[in-house]
């Protein structure tokens, strides 16, 4: 019930629209119930019944007095208009109420909508903002496509099977209050005989949907699990194809479909089951009722007459409807409450890189950065051990050692991917935690190993992220990375598509785009992960030419397995099993004829 409400916490924002509905709801409420007030006249009339009432009885808020009231009317038009004349009055209030009535109902479809579609929009947000902001070790354990199905699949299940259904949640509770409250002033003995036997049907019906959410979540679950299989096959499509596994992903697909349409099965077979459950007991309560009034109705001491027993019957069946729907929406909303678990699992993560209330702002840097007694661990083991580091402004310096040795996890910290499980970071003497983040982040150009680009043209990929950003500068940025000349040679050149990740372009011009977008910034501290391990041998020379220009006017940390690409760094760190074990210039680390000497023959002779 908590979580349900914490969905319907969406509607607040517009409450007014709600409000609209439920106004709309009732003026529908109340010209139904007028226009079954007209029943009881009408048959009066109609089996020449009608008793003419001379004196004008008082209008008040019960059905009898309602009925009085009518009768008042159509005995003065039978005494000065005739008989038929009341019967074609009667027959127009009615077309006129139902007219009144279905307009009531279109306009609260017509604001209820601005409701659901709005809630759900906010969700939807919601969720993407939290993706964004969550730390990067949440991904880690999860499948992208399990994510994906969170904020496509169960958003939208939320929406037809809780959002659909909210305005049941508002009209049909009032609308049945209304309809028995009409009823008990009729015949208050056969209403409540009626509320005693109502709550056996609403527990068989609760009993079955009690069971529908928990096979709904597994059910989603399992289509996470396939969309996680056709994100990944669809990436990794060329190493399928290499090594003849379409056969077996396909297989891997067909069981996991087979799993999920069996549990589907299960869930639409109870689910179905509501509207006949609920209509079979319905129609028991009706058939009850029949008895039991047919029996005041025939009794030596008739209780109730028979065309007031004729209206109550006929107002009685109206809750059927609104009931039943009640019943259906039921089982939907235990649906859709399976995927607002998944929604919830999500948006309930714990934000482990928090911000600090009081946080202060940076806009430059002045002085140093310094790692001071860092370490840090994904897990249980450390990554990294004591690192002590200090990095002066305009520095260059490089990172190197074997592979999962640390350096990506070290240059990770600075920008707040991670937080350190020891030790500081610091920048001008301030630990990094006391900064803003995005401004820490907005010092850095990073360019990673891998080519990260969008689906997009050349020019919003370098300008990612910048708006009100000139051509002049996008094609200045291109140049330095010496990526305008293949730009221009393009088919719409700066505002070509380049495909999804970058497929249309080479792995040397995807990582140039990457290195433009990084010098874009203007950062004061350039963050280099294997820059040029994608480029072939003429691009890495030009790239490194122009990075070499770039790089002497800020501070630099470079990651580099190619020792010939760092021999100008200031300072080269040898980092080995998360330890620093050898620092100094080219020229120092290979005199002291160590790890890095070794390194560099190893590659010399290569």
């Amino acid at each position: 019930m908590k979580k349900y409400r914490r969905v319907l916490s969406y509607i607040k924002p517009y409450w007014s629209y709600a409000a609209l509905n439920v106004l709309f709801n009732l003026l529908t409420i109340i010209f139904s119930l007028f226009s079954f007030a007209l029943l009881a006249p009408f048959l009066s009339l109609l089996f020449g019944k009608t008793e003419l009432v001379q004196e004008k009885p008082e209008l008040s808020f019960s059905s009898d007095a309602l009925i009085d009231y009518m009768n008042y009317i159509l005995s003065d038009i039978i005494q000065t208009q005739g008989q038929m004349q009341a019967l074609l009055t009667i027959c127009l209030v009615l077309l006129g109420t139902f007219f009144l009535r279905n307009m009531g109902r279109f306009m609260s479809m017509f604001f209820m909508a601005n409701v659901r579609i709005g809630s759900v929009k906010d969700i939807r947000n919601d969720v993407f903002n939290k993706i964004l902001v969550l730390p990067l070790s949440f991904y880690h354990t999860r499948k992208k496509g399990d994510i994906m199905a969170r904020v496509t699949t169960d958003v939208q299940e939320v929406e037809y099977s809780i959002m659909n259904y909210l305005e049941m949640l508002i009209r049909d509770p009032i609308t049945v209050i209304a309809y028995f409250a009409f009823l008990f002033s009729m015949s208050p003995r056969l209403t409540i005989f009626v509320l005693i036997i109502l709550p056996v049907t609403g527990y068989l019906i609760g009993r079955i949907g009690r069971t529908l959410r928990k096979r709904s979540r597994i059910g989603q679950t399992r289509l996470a699990g396939m969309l996680s299989t056709i994100e990944e096959s669809i990436g990794g499509l060329r190493i399928i194809k290499a090594f003849n596994a379409i056969n077996f992903i396909g297989r891997k697909f067909v069981g996991q479909n087979r799993s999920y349409a069996k549990i589907s099965l299960g869930i639409y077979r109870r689910r179905d089951l509501s509207s006949p459950l609920s209509e079979f007991l319905s129609s028991m309560v009706i058939i009850t009722v029949l008895w039991f009034g047919g029996g005041l109705v025939l009794g030596d001491n008739s209780m109730i007459s028979g065309e007031i027993f004729i209206t109550y019957i006929a107002i009685f069946s109206q809750i059927i409807p609104p009931a039943k729907a009640f019943a259906t929406g039921y089982y939907n909303i235990q649906k859709g409450m399976a995927s607002a678990d998944r929604i919830f699992e999500i948006m309930d993560a714990e934000e482990v890189i928090e911000e600090k209330p009081d946080a202060i702002s940076i806009k430059e840097f002045n002085t140093n950065i310094e790692y001071r007694n860092v370490t840090f661990r994904y897990e249980e083991e450390d990554v990294l051990k004591n690192i002590k580091l200090d990095i002066k402004k305009g520095k260059i310096i490089a990172l190197v050692g074997q592979s999962g040795g640390g350096k990506s996890t070290m240059v990770d910290l600075l920008p707040r991917f991670y937080d350190t499980c020891e030790g500081e970071i610091l920048i001008d003497g301030i630990n990094l935690k006391d900064y803003r983040i995005d401004d820490i982040r907005g010092l850095m150009g990073i360019v990673t190993q891998e080519s990260i680009l969008f689906n997009d043209t050349v020019f919003n990929n370098i300008a990612f992220g910048m708006p009100n950003v000139s051509e002049k500068e996008v094609m200045e940025a291109a140049r330095v990375a010496n990526a305008h000349e293949f730009i221009e040679k393009m088919p719409e050149g700066y505002q070509t598509n380049i495909g999804d990740r970058g497929a249309k372009l080479s792995g040397g011009q995807r990582q140039r785009l990457s290195i433009a977008r990084a010098i874009l910034r203007n950062p004061p501290i350039l963050i280099m992960d294997e820059a040029t391990s994608a480029l072939d041998t003429e691009s890495e020379r030009l790239v490194q030419d122009a990075l070499a220009n770039v790089m002497s006017h800020r501070t630099s940390i470079v990651i580099a397995h190619r020792l010939s690409t760092i021999k100008f760094a200031d300072e080269i760190i040898v980092l080995q099993k998360g330890k620093i074990v050898e620092r100094g210039n080219h020229d120092e680390l290979i005199k002291l004829d160590g790890i890095y000497r070794k390194l560099h023959e190893l590659q010399t002779f290569a």
